[in-house]
């Protein structure tokens, strides 16, 4: 990726479909990838203006959460960041990355459909940083199903609502107490959110939900001075896709921009979020959806 601060041309500025035919067995492993996702590495810049915070990001590991965790310690926070414990590879890399900024990172290994690990998780948080100042709930589950409703079995509606919403339900719940005022919790919605693909019906189900529950807790908290927002991006180039939908070469193509962002272009929208730049933006939703319109 070209300096963050340049002018590019977001049509040509990253690879465009069609891409090489590729599958990964799920959660998929960001060196496999071809391209390499971009989450910043060699472009973000930070300013200190998330200097001396404190950062849980769940689901860090790679995609947009590796983005957000590196541009947050590059704005000089400290990071948390959760993965599965088949991604920990994932997460030490992530959290490597937030060291080489000169930050503390902690990466912690959980399944966050359990109640109890949620507040593990954030319990440890608050233990090693000394505190919480930012809550990213970006870890999610989506497996596409041709057939739609037909194909999805009960089990995987329930894994996907138990990651994708009772997750953010439990994180949240448990880092409020912790949350001082100019805190913030920022979740990541989706475009499926408001235009669901019938063969990701479940997973956009829960995006809406989360939509709905940022604008509602963001009412229920704004007098103790917290912020919730959200961010929903439209397709992200990240190891899931090809480890969760079918055919990924024409991934992103659809867009009026035609290509699949990559995960260093929705960091930003993070970043602003948590910073006081926003502190008057709550229960906002920022869509970045390559141009594709939202209601």
């Amino acid at each position: 990726m070209s300096d963050d601060n340049a002018p590019n041309d977001p049509t040509t500025l990253h690879p465009r479909p069609p891409f090489p035919d590729q599958s990964e067995q799920y959660p998929g492993h960001t060196g496999n990838l071809s391209p390499r996702p971009d989450h910043g590495e060699h472009s973000y810049r930070g300013s200190d203006r998330l200097l001396d915070r404190r950062a849980l990001v769940t689901g860090g590991d790679s995609g947009i959460g590796r983005a957000v965790a590196l541009a947050f310690a590059r704005e000089g926070a400290d990071v948390a960041l959760t993965c599965l414990p088949e991604e920990e590879e994932e997460g030490q890399e992530a959290a490597e990355l937030v060291r080489a900024a000169g930050r503390t990172a902690l990466v912690l290994t959980a399944d966050l459909r359990e109640e109890k690990v949620c507040r593990e998780v954030v319990d440890r948080t608050v233990e090693k940083l000394g505190g919480l100042d930012l809550l990213v709930n970006n870890a999610a589950y989506q497996m596409a199903q041709p057939g739609g409703l037909e194909d999805i079995t009960t089990e995987q509606f329930d894994r996907v609502l138990k990651t994708n919403l009772y997750a953010l339900f439990w994180m949240s719940k448990f880092a409020l107490p912790h949350l001082p005022g100019g805190g913030s919790i920022i979740n990541t919605a989706s475009v499926q959110g408001y235009k669901p693909s019938p063969p990701l019906l479940d997973y956009a189900t829960t995006k809406g939900g989360i939509v709905t529950f940022t604008q509602g807790l963001a009412a229920a908290v704004a007098e103790r001075g917290i912020r919730v927002n959200a961010v929903a991006p439209g397709p992200v180039w990240t190891p899931l896709i090809p480890a969760t939908l079918p055919d990924t070469e024409e991934f992103g193509a659809s867009t009026p921009l035609g290509r699949a962002a990559q995960p260093a272009e929705m960091a930003p929208a993070y970043v602003f979020l948590a910073s006081s730049e926003a502190s008057y933006v709550t229960a906002e939703i920022v869509n970045a959806t390559g141009g594709t319109p939202l209601p």
